[in-house]
């Protein structure tokens, strides 16, 4: 499991380990500094064969003190080096200070006013102006240094940001003020653990390639972030993280058993999924594919009557059942063998408003996947279907379906942010799952899925998991019938749609460019081979 953290939780980790005397601020500096260089010399080995020219920006922070040590470590490489520093040195922290007292007794610190900012001017530039603990916008001198290298993808290339390109916010991935004037990196390193911002909105673009550089706290103390610890606190000195507190990078699912030697159909769950009329029955049929090639025993499109011909000229495996109306699928679901039902796909408006509440309240409670025209058909009174919900459903809304049942916590995150932490899309989906009182699944490239228990995890398809091919019709459809096949199974709902998520990119990888709806079922019994399945 990769825990992605805040700037504060980051700040907790280390204050805690400086404090039990592991290690002092100096000696994480230091290390802070050779994990940069080491990032550097891994990423382009040339740089590491001969001297070449540097430019390193350091701020008022500890970011700068960063800074420093990577100038002074490649000034003993035998590289020329420039500093420039953006603040008053009186004023830096202790140990950035201690490291600009070092560096000085290598070469001089010039004001930032004075820095080159194009890529003839340097083989490397190194941005250490500001990292994690960003608050405000880039303004003055700093915004036009960065205004005057946005566009010059040259000099981005030679760029290394320290843990985050100034001018992004490391908890959100925003850009404050909504300036488009980040730095932007060829590549960014982090150190003990990937910050929720370098995978959130505009992170992965902004950092480049991104890696995390062990700094020795490896098994230090987790403190409690954000919540008051009980009188005396706990054993160690760090109370007890709740589940809620901590977001999780979505990794290689390791909830999917393997189906029993001596099961049968029934024993790996039955799912339903309902269609619309006649010419609307492909997005089911999509979402019903992905539910049996998951590893749904049975799979039943429930379709009416006009439909009904239409569908069995399509399928073969899928069983088909007539379902008219609400009062048919009340009927239908009297059979409790029904573990999963997935209801949006293609379903129609009108008749996403008179089935979902007849299957939501059916009498033994399946799991039940509410995307697409199940969630806009309530967008003029979401909390009816809130109201409705349990903790076995879940949604699964693209940022237009979103926006429609959570007007409110859409406005804010789409609101230019003035100051950080800025409001982030983790932020917005923990929100939305307590508020509708079970699992959402924010779908996008920086996937965002929250239980209402506040536990949290974000399926990034970027990066080395780039998949810009699911942004085709049906992949949607598919992903809905990936977790309703899961549910069929008995995977939880939280664990249900973290690993549909991180199949659905596997297989649109697996496959490649040109991939369609139609193909990412297929591809999935490749993934599950590859995954030793």
């Amino acid at each position: 499991m990769t825990e992605l953290l805040t700037a504060a939780q980051m700040r907790a980790v280390e204050q805690a380990a400086i404090e039990s005397g592991q290690v002092t601020g100096l000696e994480l500096m230091e290390r802070a500094g050779r994990g940069v260089v080491e990032a550097v010399f891994e990423e382009w080995p040339e740089l590491a064969r001969a001297p070449h020219r540097a430019v390193v920006l350091c701020g008022p922070g500890n970011n700068g003190g960063d800074g420093f040590v990577v100038a002074r470590l490649l000034k003993e490489w035998g590289w020329e080096v420039e500093v420039f520093l953006y603040g008053d040195p009186s004023k830096l922290p202790p140990d950035a200070r201690a490291n600009y007292e070092r560096w000085g007794k290598l070469g001089a610190v010039s004001p930032l006013s004075a820095a080159p900012k194009f890529a003839h001017e340097a083989d490397l530039y190194v941005d250490a102006l500001f990292g994690t603990g960003l608050r405000r916008a880039l303004e003055g001198e700093l915004f036009d240094w960065a205004a005057d290298r946005t566009a010059d993808f040259d000099v981005a290339a030679k760029t290394v940001a320290v843990d985050v390109p100034s001018g992004l916010c490391s908890d959100s991935g925003r850009e404050l003020a909504g300036s488009t004037e980040t730095v932007l990196a060829g590549l960014t390193v982090s150190f003990h653990a990937f910050k929720l911002g370098h995978h959130l909105k505009w992170g992965p673009f902004k950092c480049g390639k991104t890696v995390v550089k062990d700094i020795g706290l490896e098994g230090s103390p987790r403190p409690r972030v954000g919540v008051n610890p009980p009188p005396g606190g706990a054993a160690g000195g760090c109370p007890a993280v709740p589940p809620g507190e901590f977001v999780r990078l979505v990794e290689r699912p390791t909830s999917l058993t393997p189906k029993h030697t001596y099961g049968h159909k029934y024993t790996h769950g039955h799912a339903l999924i309902l269609s619309g009329g006649a010419g609307r029955t492909g997005a089911a049929r999509l979402a019903a594919r992905g539910a049996l090639r998951i590893g749904a025993g049975l799979v039943t499109l429930g379709v009416p009557g006009a439909a009904q011909m239409e569908v069995a000229c399509q399928i073969t495996a899928l069983m088909l059942r007539r379902v008219e109306d609400g009062e048919a699928l009340a009927c239908v679901l009297q059979d409790e063998r029904i573990n999963a039902l997935c209801l949006g796909p293609g379903l129609g408006l009108e008749r996403a408003r008179e089935l979902v509440p007849v299957a939501v309240r059916a009498g033994h409670a399946p799991c039940i996947v509410l995307d697409a025209d199940a969630l806009t058909a309530f967008q003029d009174e979401p909390q009816t279907l809130f109201a409705l919900l349990h903790d076995k459903c879940v949604l699964t809304p693209h940022a237009g379906e979103f926006a429609r049942l959570f007007p409110d916590i859409a406005e804010k995150l789409e609101a230019v942010p003035t100051k950080g932490p800025a409001y982030s899309k983790v932020d917005a989906t923990r929100e939305a799952a307590k508020r509708a009182g079970c699992t959402v699944l924010f779908k996008g490239p920086d996937t965002v899925i929250a239980a209402p228990d506040g536990r949290c995890s974000i399926n990034s398809a970027q990066y080395e998991r780039a998949a810009p091919w699911l942004a085709t019709a049906g992949a949607g459809d598919v992903l809905a019938g990936f977790i309703a096949g899961l549910l069929a199974r008995g995977v939880a709902p939280m664990q249900a749609a973290e690993s549909a998520a991180w199949l659905h990119v596997a297989c649109a990888r697996s496959f490649g460019p040109g991939v369609i709806g139609e193909d990412l079922p297929e591809e999935l019994p490749k993934v599950f081979r590859d995954l030793g399945g």
